[in-house]
């Protein structure tokens, strides 16, 4: 399973093949061939085969499979070994032995999609079974099945859970929910970096035009840099002296983060792969 830290993740809709290619070529971190939400239940067998006939090794995308309950799950699963295909997004993931039939189908890497009361309810059994890279948060439709209007202070608890849930299960960071407003900029710059704040470590985009303000969220900006910097510079020199700096002290866990700060900037995302 690869160790590679995305920050973007780009849905393309798996009944549209003329567009695969063209997500592809975005700055997008990894690509999510959708057979779910974005496919009518009358193109279901038919956005399977193309996706099918259209894999290759050469490019890696990840495929978000149909939910275990429902009636295209068991032949999505034959997805999951092709060559091509290098994780799967699990909708509606809610229960160990899901996420078990998917692994035992050959998946290199398992993303369970968080989007239900039972299935945050049952994190940390989800985030603890073999294969599994990351945990999804799917906002949208966790917020329809609790009743809860609001993205901020009303799913603060839930996201900081999942935070904490990966950790614990030594996951990458979670990845958060899509902003629907395709367009807007600065909505979407503001969502990415209010979940980086509390923990969040990548985010879903359901538009190209979005990738960019992602992408770029995820970076320490000149000035955390230039802090970063100056603060390993002076912890260098100080050859392990207790040492100021701009009137506070460096200890080290101020070290270390300015150190992950470094790191965050020159880390490798890679493309098209989870």
């Amino acid at each position: 399973m690869t160790t590679t830290l995305h920050r973007s993740y780009l849905f393309v809709p798996g009944n549209r093949p003329e567009r695969f290619h063209k997500a592809c070529a975005t700055a997008a971190h990894a690509v999510i061939v959708d057979l779910e939400d974005a496919v009518p239940a009358a193109e279901k067998v038919r956005a399977r085969e193309t996706v099918v006939a259209w894999l290759s090794a050469a490019q890696p995308v990840i495929v978000r499979i149909n939910a275990a309950d429902t009636e295209w799950f068991a032949d999505d699963l034959a997805l999951c070994a092709l060559p091509g295909v290098a994780g799967i997004i699990l909708p509606k993931a809610e229960r160990p032995e899901q996420i078990a039939r998917v692994a035992a189908a050959g998946a290199a890497a398992i993303l369970p999609l968080i989007e239900s009361a039972a299935g945050f309810h049952h994190a940390e059994m989800l985030a603890r079974c073999p294969r599994v890279l990351r945990l999804v948060f799917g906002t949208v439709d966790f917020r329809l099945d609790l009743g809860i209007d609001g993205e901020r202070d009303e799913l603060l608890y839930f996201r900081s859970r999942l935070v904490l849930i990966s950790k614990l299960a030594g996951l990458q960071p979670p990845v958060d929910g899509v902003t629907l407003a395709i367009g807007d900029v600065a909505q979407i710059d503001d969502d990415t970096r209010y979940g980086r704040r509390i923990g969040f470590g990548a985010k879903l985009c359901i538009h190209p035009q979005q990738v960019a303000a992602v992408n770029a969220a995820f970076l320490p900006s000149a000035a955390e840099l230039a802090w970063a910097q100056r603060v390993v510079t002076a912890a260098d020199a100080s050859h392990g002296a207790a040492v100021a700096l701009d009137g506070k002290m460096i200890d080290l866990p101020v070290i270390l983060q300015a150190r992950q700060t470094i790191a965050d900037a020159a880390v490798d995302t890679g493309t098209s792969t989870p």
